[in-house]
């Protein structure tokens, strides 16, 4: 999934964009679940610069759900601001928050995620006013629209439950903005801390265009940043902002799709893929069939690393490197003879010696010598040790000395050639 933030991003936008993307919108609504019992949520399509896009907005329902007709929906104001209202609604602590996340009908990580994502949030505002978290009132995170739409885009991630997400670097917007403290410069400075290690910059244009929910979420879920992947496009979406700004689309784009596995590989020649899993509830015995299937399904090489996993458990890193055009295969067996339930594969670029076998005499028979070369220059020979160790068990000499008697005739050989 790429997240392209080239007018920034707030949180209503990506959610807005995941929707458009494919994601039925009364999905989202069940998944507010009781938390959506004071709000409704309107989606509807928009122009922005002449492009259709999903805009998202919340009402709540209660006292002034009666006063509210479609045109007062707009939530335009006076500010130079670009998304929406720094300021209104109540300010909710982060306790408030956490409870009414408890009454949406997320999954339990999706409500562990979205609580941890507000005290981030929290603890982002109480640096700042040099506070303590519980303290701190969320005033323009804490109304309820910022809410639905951080407890919705969690329950959206979820729901595509794509793991790979890349963001393009943020564009920030610029000018000034009214919050709940005062007048600031763009970014605010919540927006600020929550970006930390991101890629920004600004076209300057004078609004807000990264609100302090846009750079939780993107910073919450990008693993990556930068220009689009080389993938197969499968699914695109468009989440709009409130304003329209003439020439410039005000939208997140999110497109979804398969990467492509050979993106990396400078040489331009056929791609190799690594393919690995983490396995801690598999008898070790297993391991061994497993190895050799995969060299049988084309691997170049396969290796087992161990690891430390959660709750304590040692567990063994399973790693195949392998043309790409093996990857269906090689995942087929990793599904069909491990009890892994997912793999990954990211794309590598080696470079090789160039190889060859020589065959040398030894007491006892013949010893093929691997010898590599780079650009014509021999940089390694050795003796294979499968023939090593045939003639050593035949003559009963150890295995050493049979190698160090291969390794001296290829050496009096190459004398001899020169």
């Amino acid at each position: 999934m790429y997240l392209e933030c080239a007018s920034g991003a707030a949180g209503d936008m990506i959610l807005g964009a995941l929707i458009d993307a494919g994601l039925p919108a009364d999905e989202v609504r069940r998944a507010l679940g009781s938390l959506g019992v004071d709000c409704e949520l309107h989606v509807e399509r928009v122009l922005r610069a002449g492009l259709t896009a999903t805009h998202l907005h919340v009402t709540e329902k209660r006292a002034h759900a009666h006063a509210h007709d479609h045109a007062q929906h707009d939530h335009t104001h006076d500010h130079s601001h670009h998304h929406h209202s720094h300021d209104h609604g109540p300010h909710r602590s982060l306790k408030e928050i956490s409870h009414l996340i408890g009454h949406s009908a997320l999954s339990a990580a999706g409500k562990a995620r979205a609580k941890a994502m507000f005290r981030r949030l929290a603890e982002a505002e109480a640096a700042i006013h040099g506070m303590s978290v519980d303290d701190v009132h969320l005033h323009e995170v804490g109304a309820l629209d910022s809410i639905v739409d951080i407890v919705g885009a969690v329950f959206a991630f979820e729901w595509w439950g794509i793991d790979d997400v890349v963001a393009s670097p943020l564009n920030v917007g610029g000018g000034t903005v009214e919050i709940a403290h005062g007048t600031f410069p763009v970014p605010a400075p919540a927006t600020v801390k929550l970006l930390t290690g991101v890629p920004v910059y600004s076209t300057g244009a004078q609004m807000e265009l990264v609100t302090p929910t846009g750079a939780l979420l993107v910073s919450e879920y990008a693993k990556n940043y930068g220009p689009m992947p080389a993938m197969t496009l499968a699914a695109a979406g468009y989440g709009a902002g409130t304003k329209d700004r003439p020439g410039v689309p005000n939208v997140v784009r999110v497109v979804i799709g398969e990467r492509t596995a050979d993106s990396v590989v400078a040489s331009g020649g056929p791609g190799v893929l690594k393919i690995e899993c983490e396995i801690d509830d598999m008898s070790p015995q297993l391991f061994g069939p497993v190895t050799e299937r995969l060299f049988a399904a084309g691997a170049l090489d396969v290796f087992l690393t161990a690891v430390q996993m959660k709750k304590g458990r040692p567990g063994t890193l399973l790693t195949a490197l392998t043309p790409a055009d093996r990857r269906e295969a090689i995942c087929d067996l990793l599904f069909r003879e491990t009890t892994t339930i997912g793999v990954r594969a990211e794309a590598v670029w080696r470079e090789t010696l160039d190889r060859e076998w020589v065959d040398v005499q030894v007491t006892g028979g013949r010893v093929r010598i691997k010898v590599a070369r780079r650009r014509g220059e021999i940089l390694n020979a050795s003796p294979e040790f499968e023939d090593c160790l045939r003639i050593a068990e035949a003559t009963g000499v150890p295995v050493k000395t049979v190698q160090a008697e291969a390794v001296q005739a290829w050496g009096n050989r190459q004398r001899e050639r020169a």
